[in-house]
């Protein structure tokens, strides 16, 4: 059975929450500039009702399930993401707060990067940033194999070197030193589990 899904108009005919497409589609189809969004539960969706159309704009619907759910991940702690465009492609990741998904670090665009590297660079970036601030909270990643290079210190990316994406290897190079001088605590790099929370904070929101 389909998941109830929950639509929010904040400009049509009529706005509000809206319990089906059907009725949806009524408010927004034809009308110039509609604003509009589906959300995965009433909670999400009437929260974003009382907020700005643009706080949504690219934010996947299953953002903030997290803060319904039974089991919530600890908090304080950081969220994060990487997006890549090809494979290799553009490379870019973050890092955001998990609570308020305020952005503390951004790197990139790198060329000819893989989404793998940027996940395991943004939870090293994240590492780093942390014991800079003097902080030790945990850090979410959705990428079990970012998760895993961390927790052997080895990038074992399959991405072939070339002049273009040479900055990026030396990033690769520096963060795996960093691991190798640098003992983690145990669970101190956590998967977050995007079926029960919903999409990481620190997505992009280009799926």
């Amino acid at each position: 059975m389909a998941r109830q899904k929950y639509y929010v108009v904040w400009k049509g005919r009529k706005t509000g929450v809206f319990t089906s497409w059907a009725d949806c589609e009524k408010q927004v189809k034809g009308f110039v500039g509609a604003q509009y969004k589906a959300f995965e539960s009433s909670v999400e969706a009437e929260a974003a009702y009382l907020a700005n159309y643009d706080d949504y704009i690219g934010r996947v619907s299953t953002s903030g399930r997290w803060k319904t759910a039974s089991t919530k991940p600890v908090l304080p702690s950081v969220c994060v993401d990487a997006a890549c465009s090809g494979s290799p492609g553009k490379l870019e990741y973050r890092g955001v707060n998990t609570e308020t998904g305020d952005e503390i670090f951004h790197a990139g665009p790198y060329a000819e990067g893989t989404n793998n590297v940027g996940e395991f660079l943004a939870i090293v970036h994240a590492l780093t940033w942390q014991e800079k601030h003097n902080l030790h909270t945990p850090i979410y990643s959705d990428s079990e194999n970012a998760i895993a290079w961390v927790n052997t210190g080895q990038c074992r990316t399959k991405l072939k070197r070339s002049p273009k994406n040479a900055v990026l290897f030396a990033i690769i190079h520096s963060a795996e030193n960093w691991l190798a001088e640098n003992e983690l605590a145990e669970n101190r790099v956590r998967k977050w589990d995007t079926d029960v929370w919903g999409e990481n904070p620190a997505d992009f929101g280009r799926k």
